[in-house]
């Protein structure tokens, strides 16, 4: 697997309307788009910091993957995302070699971005995306 870049780093927050101003206002970037992942039951909004975005991930659902680690954790850091040439592709390699994926095949992300979780059991603790453009 070839990891061209950290893509972004997804943060659980209760409120985009809350969070936002935070980011804008005290960080200085900007807020280029806000997305809602249905399927994903979240909220995102997306900041450029060089080449790597932040994602800010509201629940849409307590019983959403986001509604549930926040309740679990509290806000913050939820995931470190890694940008690859093809997400299926490394999915397979990095099972191949012992990880325990959460995603066996690519799913549909924020941005277009095929996306794929591997398990923080076998990631040293750190929920870790693997994405891809295609």
């Amino acid at each position: 697997m070839e990891i061209t870049h950290i893509e972004h780093i997804g943060i659980a927050v209760k409120s985009l309307d809350e969070s936002i101003p935070f980011y804008e206002n005290i960080l200085g970037l900007k807020c280029y788009k806000v997305e809602e992942v249905k399927d994903q039951q979240v909220k995102t909004a997306f900041f450029m910091v060089g080449q790597t975005k932040i994602e800010l991930l509201e629940s849409t659902s307590p019983d959403g993957p986001i509604g549930k680690f926040i309740e679990k954790k509290g806000p913050g850091i939820h995931h470190l995302a890694y940008a690859v040439k093809n997400t299926d592709e490394a999915l397979a390699e990095t099972e191949s070699k012992g990880v325990q994926l959460i995603d066996k095949k690519g799913r549909k992300g924020a941005e277009g971005l095929t996306i794929g979780f591997l398990h923080p059991k076998s990631t040293l603790g750190v929920l870790t995306e693997i994405c891809s453009g295609e």
